[in-house]
């Protein structure tokens, strides 16, 4: 079983984020190469989705992430030219336990493969403004399955 091998300062970079997005769902990308690990805080557009098109997006930042493709694109470029990957994908749940759900794997997913199948998948659950907990998720070449 594969671990999670970010450092402990990406996971608190990461849980400063989450609680400093609160009551809304954060969202980010984890760039690493042999020197450095990078947490790039992505902006959530869900509520500007929403906004634009409350049918075909009709949840909202309190429960749905969205990543601008160009913000995304930016991130993953910089990274491959620095000689890095993209390390992990990151979002939280407000008031909710960390999970991977349906939409999160829609999210992730092209076709049913992901775009980036070693990339690991955080989810912080945040409860009332605090973390709760967080759990990490990988692909095994068929599904997303929990890391220990």
């Amino acid at each position: 079983m594969k671990k999670t091998n970010l450092s402990k300062e990406t996971l608190q970079q990461i849980f400063n984020h989450a609680v400093s997005e609160y009551p809304d769902e954060c969202c980010g990308i984890v760039t690493k190469n042999e020197q450095t690990e990078k947490v790039h805080q992505c902006k959530n557009i869900q509520n500007e989705l929403h906004k634009s098109d409350p049918v075909r997006h009709c949840r909202t930042a309190a429960t749905a992430y969205a990543i601008d493709r160009d913000e995304a694109t930016r991130i993953f470029s910089e990274a491959y030219k620095s000689g890095g990957t993209v390390a992990a994908f990151y979002h939280s749940h407000p008031d909710h336990e960390a999970y991977f759900s349906e939409e999160d794997i829609a999210a992730q997913t092209v076709f049913g493969e992901p775009e980036f199948p070693q990339a690991l998948q955080i989810v912080v659950s945040v409860r009332l403004g605090i973390i709760n907990n967080h759990k990490c998720f990988c692909w095994d070449g068929k599904n997303f399955e929990e890391l220990i």
